[in-house]
């Protein structure tokens, strides 16, 4: 027994496994050590370590020393600790090291004198505010670059010259304003330059990104879209800029395009689509659109044009888009939506049309809807010929629109409905309406209702609450609906807690 503890003491030193875990650390035998609400680098890390996660801490400054026995380390993530300061050095001897990772500090510069074989550096949210032609010096397999929410004026294309294999270069929330030469990255995949201040590109500057596929300029002050973008583009984004007008023909090139963000800017048109032939995305959310844009591409699956000025909706508008599967057109100006105008969306199961101006329900919506909503319009009645053919809806909302009455039978036709959203109605709160929603709770639909508008003496109560209706109804419904559980009667108190969320934008449901 002694020998066998001799010989576990002696593999643990061998090994370099402590059989006690730093103070407010925590170690675990995959050779991980997570530290919190340290002062300093602990010293009693295990050498063997390869990943040190250090958060929520009070390190000023980071030394030499912190790291000499940790000849093991692959990954050292530092975050939220308060950091000003890291000696040079610091971490040029951890070759092992791959992953940097420094985010929510006080640092003012990037760190000297890092390890070659690191691959992935992030810096995020800082207060760094230049970038010299030294800092990534020898960083020829570093992957990933994140100094995002920092301080950063100017971009020297210098400082990136030794990036020869860098794929993501993040650099959101800075302070850029105006860029000169572009870096020469050739690998690079991902670019993003999200809410700075630009206000344009100088000539030519994405042409060396020749396989660049997600490009971000979103939050910035652009009033045209850049010309040389390059042909290897699957994402765009370009939201919250000043664009006003798109010139889709000088984008014809980007024929590998798949998403485009438009959102936010002060579009009032938009043509030329279809130049864009494996488009799949199109966002054109709360810009000053008056019209649907004609000539969709054919493989557009997703088309977000809410919150603008559209009145009408046609057949043509929605040509040859059997792929469409999500359309927006809440908050515009609907007040004509032509019948059978989604009829070519064989794969439509999202349609989103709140607040317009619709008096009724359009007709003949696609057959594999999955949810349609509907709030605030001035919709009246709820109609058999609208949702006869709608046998795979899962969610109606008909909030705050006009409806007084539901008849049951019309709900018949919606067998997978599994959310109805009826508050915000001026209900007459009938015997017929409450055999309506006793039919769609026993079939287990959730049901969320509102106040009654009549008869009088109910006026203001929540929906199928008021003890009036229920105890003058309570024959009636158990007389009428078959079945042991059917002919229980319904409590008062039953009724009024089944939907009883008055929460105008619940919407927690998964659609199957």
């Amino acid at each position: 027994m002694y020998l066998s503890y001799l010989l576990f003491i002696f593999f643990s030193l061998h090994n370099g496994l402590s059989t006690t875990c730093p103070r407010r650390c925590s170690c675990d035998p995959a050779q991980s050590v997570q530290c919190y609400r340290a002062t300093e680098i602990p010293r009693e890390i295990p050498f063997t370590t390869r990943r040190l996660y250090i958060s929520h801490s009070k390190i000023k400054q980071l030394q030499i020393t912190d790291f000499r026995r940790m000849s093991a380390l692959e990954e050292l993530v530092l975050s939220c600790s308060g950091t000003e300061a890291i000696e040079n050095n610091t971490f040029k001897a951890l070759s092992t090291l791959k992953s940097l990772e420094l985010y929510k500090n006080q640092l003012k510069q990037i760190p000297t004198f890092l390890p070659s074989g690191l691959e992935i550096l992030k810096l995020a949210d800082n207060s760094i505010n230049t970038l010299h032609a030294t800092d990534f010096e020898g960083l020829m397999k570093l992957r990933v670059l994140d100094i995002r929410n920092n301080l950063i004026a100017t971009l020297p294309p210098s400082a990136f010259s030794s990036l020869c294999n860098l794929q993501s270069l993040i650099l959101d929330g800075n302070n850029m304003e105006s860029l000169s030469a572009a870096p020469k990255l050739p690998r690079l995949k991902y670019l993003s330059m999200a809410d700075n201040k630009l206000n344009s590109f100088p000539a030519n500057f994405f042409a060396s990104f020749q396989n660049l596929q997600f490009l971000s300029l979103s939050g910035n002050f652009l009033t045209k879209v850049p010309l040389d973008l390059p042909k290897s583009l699957l994402s765009l984004k370009l939201e919250k800029n000043q664009l006003k007008t798109i010139r889709l023909r000088d984008m014809k090139h980007l024929e590998n395009l798949s998403e485009f963000f438009l959102s936010e800017n002060q579009l009032s048109s938009i043509d030329g689509a279809q130049l864009l032939p494996n488009l799949t995305t199109l966002e054109l959310s709360k810009n000053q659109l008056h019209a649907l844009p004609p000539r969709l591409p054919s493989r557009l699956q997703k088309l977000d044009c809410s919150n603008n000025h559209i009145q009408r909706v046609t057949a043509q508008d929605f040509q040859g888009l059997q792929d469409l599967k999500h359309l927006f057109l809440d908050n515009n100006a609907v007040s004509t939506f032509e019948a059978g105008a989604l009829q070519q969306c064989a794969q439509l199961s999202n349609l989103a049309l709140e607040q317009n101006l619709l008096i009724s329900i359009p007709l003949r919506l696609p057959d594999t809807l999955a949810r349609l909503d509907l709030k605030g319009n001035d919709i009246e009645d709820v109609g058999e010929q609208e949702l006869k053919d709608l046998k795979q809806l899962q969610v109606l909302n008909l909030r705050n629109n006009k409806i007084s009455a539901l008849d049951r039978k019309v709900l018949e036709y919606l067998p997978r409905l599994r959310h109805l959203y009826l508050d915000g109605n001026p209900w007459n709160c009938t015997c017929d309406l409450l055999r309506t929603r006793r039919a769609l709770v026993a079939k287990g639909t959730d049901v969320r209702g509102g106040q009654c508008a009549a008869p009088a003496e109910s006026r203001g109560e929540s929906w199928m609450s008021s003890k009036k209706i229920l105890q003058q109804c309570e024959d009636n419904l158990s007389s009428m609906e078959g079945g042991k559980e059917d002919r229980k009667k319904m409590k008062p108190s039953e009724a009024s807690s089944v939907g009883a969320n008055t929460d105008d934008d619940y919407y927690d449901y998964e659609l199957d």
